[in-house]
Order: structure tokens, then sequence, then C-alpha cells
């Protein structure tokens, strides 16, 4: 359990920024805030000396289903966030300390001039640029910390990782789908397993800043050294969920699907290329059908279009494709307006 509530101790939030120095000790010290995460209480913060986003690791998730995971993950959230910026300064927020009392850290506020990718294509403004500046930022994370033992060592957080994504998403899928449990239990297996570079874990359009100067990525509390074919996957599956619920942007969807995975394929020189296409295709109907059955629904799908994805996710997990196109002309098939 936290041993602070930050949405209810002002007294601590004030002294967080107080010991950080980024608040004078006279300083009226005021949170708001904000909304979009299901995991951790999320603030923003405005000071004299600027604006801060504060992040507090939340013992259960506010999901409708049971959902308890581990709030130290917030510290392997603090080592990915800091590990990336070596790699893509600019293109994942600065950590500027952190409070063990709390589980909580602070960052800098990313204002106006970010918008966030998910609400940009639920919208209907689908860019296949941002896709193709997503996967090539992506690509070049795992191709910097590929076969990295150091790494490998610091992020060594398979409980974690299971507690917070394989249990909510594909085993939680198989407790809803007894037929398709063995599918679903090779799959976590498999990515159990394999462990080739640093994961983010939750590449999610919602956790995608579009910047000045390209794309950022938040939230990566689900930090791991793990297969690099669940990032995809994971990031892969939103196109797919769009386009079921916007038939009518279809066509520009599918084209940012294919933008991301050829930007991302491009750095992927640490395994051959098939062999980890193979892991994401035949991954992401697992995960597809885990945003309609898991513990973390897909909140804008309809009940007719979650029948329709369940059916075509269904069929594609048991026909086990290895390349991506199969999923993208089945899906074109399935949901052309």
């Amino acid at each position: 359990m936290m041993d602070v509530d930050l949405s209810r101790d002002a007294g601590a939030m004030r002294s967080i920024f107080v010991k950080l120095g980024l608040a004078a000790p006279d300083e009226t010290v005021s949170a708001t805030a904000l909304t979009g995460g299901v995991s951790s209480g999320i603030y923003r913060v405005d000071l004299r000396s600027g604006s801060y986003c504060v992040k507090q690791a939340l013992p259960r998730l506010k999901v409708a289903k049971e959902w308890n995971v581990p709030v130290e993950r917030v510290f392997h959230e603090i080592a990915w966030l800091r590990a990336v910026h070596a790699i893509a300064p600019g293109q994942v927020p600065s950590v500027l300390g952190a409070d063990d009392a709390s589980k909580s850290f602070v960052m800098e506020f990313l204002g106006a001039d970010h918008r966030n990718w998910k609400a940009e294509m639920l919208a209907g403004h689908v860019d296949a640029g941002v896709a193709s500046a997503a996967g090539d930022l992506l690509g070049r994370i795992h191709a910097a910390t590929s076969d990295d033992a150091g790494l490998a060592r610091a992020f060594a957080t398979d409980a974690n990782f299971h507690a917070i994504r394989l249990e909510p998403y594909l085993v939680e899928t198989a407790r809803a789908h007894p037929a398709l449990a063995g599918h679903l239990h090779a799959l976590v297996g498999r990515t159990a397993a394999t462990r080739r570079v640093l994961v983010h874990g939750d590449v999610s359009p919602k956790n995608i800043l579009i910047g000045p100067n390209g794309p950022v990525l938040l939230d990566a509390e689900c930090a791991w050294f793990g297969d690099p074919a669940f990032d995809v996957a994971f990031c892969l599956n939103h196109f797919l969920l769009k386009a079921a619920h916007l038939p009518r942007h279809r066509v520009e969807l599918m084209a940012a699907f294919r933008a991301f995975t050829g930007a991302y394929f491009a750095h992927a020189g640490w395994e051959r290329p098939g062999s980890l296409e193979e892991r994401v295709a035949t991954l992401l109907p697992g995960l597809t059908l885990a945003r309609v059955d898991g513990k973390s629904p897909a909140e804008y799908l309809d009940e007719p279009e979650r029948a329709a994805v369940r059916r075509v996710a269904i069929s594609l997990l048991q026909e086990a494709p290895r390349r991506l196109d199969a999923i993208t002309d089945r899906w074109t098939r399935e949901f052309t307006e």
C-alpha cells in the first residue's frame, strides 16, 4: 500500500517540491489532478519556478475488474525514462526528482504545444508521418538496448510485467475464453521467456504526445527487459481497434500501421526480422481480443464493434498468421465502411 496519498495530503505534495528545490519554503503548492490514466495519480503543479507534472503509482488500477499491482514499479519507470533520455533526448519527459515515501516522481510538464495522439486519431486526424516517427523512436530504443547485460539485470522485472501486462491481458482473456486458453497461455510463456531489449510495455497512442520535435513517449511503468514483439504488437493493436471503430478512416489507419512497422523494422538488426515479425503477428490477435475481454477493454468500442473485433481476433488467433500483412488484409476485408 502507499504510505502517502498525494490526492489527499497537500502537505506531502508541498514537501516534495520544497525538498527538490522547486518551491520556496514559504510558497503555496497546489496541485490539479489530470485525467486520462488508470494506473496512477497524475497532477499538474504550477509554481514560480515553472510548471511540473507529478505521477504517483496506485496500488489498484481504476478499471471495472479487480487489478492490483505493485507500486514499486514507479522506480523502474524512472529508470526507464532516464535510460531512454540518453538515447532519444527530448522524446521522453525529463525526470526532475523522486519521492520514495509516496512512490512518486516529478517530471517536466509538457504543455499546449504537445497533442495527445489517441485524441487526434479518435477525432479522425490520422497521420502516417506521426506513425512512422513513433515506429522509428521505438526501433531506436530497442536497437540501442538490445542484448545489454546491464539493462537486463536492472530491468529483471518479470513479476511486475506479468502482474501489469501478461496476467490482465492474456491470462484474463484465457479465463473468458477457455477454448482459446492453450493459444493464449502459449503466448504468455513465449513472451515471458524472450529477453532481448528494454521494453516500454505500454506503447499506446494515449501515451504518446505529438510535439514540435516529434513524438514524446510517456508512462513506462511496465518497463521490463524482454520481448520487443510486445511493444510492437501493443501499439499496432490500436490501429486495428480504431479501424473497427472508425471504418471511414480505415485506409489511413492501415497506412499508419504499415508506416509504423516500416520505420520500426528498419532498426531491428539484433535478430532475424522474420522471426520478430512472426512473434508480433501471432501475439497481436491475442492482444486485440484482450482489449475486448481482458481487464482493460477499449472504452470507445460499442457492443457491435466489440462483437466484430472479438470474432475476427478469435479467428486470427486460431490461424496464427506469420506475416503482419495477413492481419491488415483481413482487417481491411472485415472493416470496410
